[in-house]
């Protein structure tokens, strides 16, 4: 979004700059039923629009439409906002053009997403952005976690549920004749029928392994925890977590 000034025809650079009286000489006359003041007013906070749509960088593809959904938050906010309280017009307007723009990507997202998945997730955006002002180039995930007092593992699979998509047919070069698109390069010369036959046949054994078992054996073979990082997250001792490790193997072994 960095060097973008136009966005669905307004040019950003050219947004007008209302003082503080003539703000709230504008939010007078709209209270009133002036309509040329409410577009005035709007046209020229649609500055605190740009700035919340920044925050949803990862979805550059639909940004004309955040943008969109986002003036209509701050049509809302116009509309609501009582200027018999002694508040900022932006503060107020803010946080409903996020609400807006929120129901908006849960609403159209073609992967559903739960809602407090979608708030683990929002709420670790905002905690890298703030590492992020702190002067930490690349945040950890850990760091992050941690900074929002969330499980690493709920924070990896919020932020890798809110990522879109990817098609194999998108294209990743056109020179003008020949367009090179993601699925021409990928491969995996490693991969072949017995290994593809066996990766089934261990999906079909984990199936098979109870909730607690299960989850031992991800935390241990997936995500690399030893049995004592297993047995506090999980919270038994690691003598359990051995035995119950122990066994899900066994089960494992039996199904191959």
């Amino acid at each position: 979004m960095g060097n973008k000034v136009e966005i669905t025809g307004v040019n950003t650079s050219t947004l007008p700059k209302l003082t503080g009286k003539q703000m709230a000489e504008l939010m007078t006359k709209i209270k009133q039923g002036d309509k040329q003041a409410r577009e005035e007013f709007a046209y020229a906070n649609m500055r605190l629009v740009l700035s919340v749509v920044q925050r949803f960088s990862a979805s550059k593809d639909i940004l004309d439409d955040i943008f969109q959904v986002g003036c209509i938050g701050l049509m809302k906010a116009i509309d609501n906002f009582d200027i018999q309280l002694n508040v900022k017009f932006s503060t107020y307007a803010v946080p409903m053009i996020i609400g807006e723009i929120k129901r908006f990507l849960r609403d159209n997202n073609s992967i559903r997403v739960s809602r407090s998945m979608r708030d683990i997730a929002y709420r670790a955006l905002k905690a890298r952005e703030q590492l992020e002002k702190e002067g930490v180039e690349e945040p950890k995930i850990e760091d992050i976690a941690k900074m929002i007092d969330v499980k690493l593992r709920d924070v990896a699979i919020a932020l890798d549920a809110i990522s879109s998509p990817v098609s194999l047919g998108d294209a990743v070069y056109n020179d003008g004749e020949d367009t090179i698109y993601l699925m021409d390069q990928v491969s995996d010369n490693k991969v072949s029928e017995e290994i593809w036959l066996e990766n089934i046949n261990l999906k079909e054994a984990l199936k098979k392994l109870n909730p607690r078992e299960k989850e031992i054996v991800l935390l241990r073979y997936y995500i690399g925890k030893t049995q004592m990082e297993v047995s506090e997250e999980v919270g038994i001792s690691q003598a359990q977590v051995s035995r119950l490790e122990k066994n899900a193997i066994e089960q494992i072994k039996k199904s191959f």
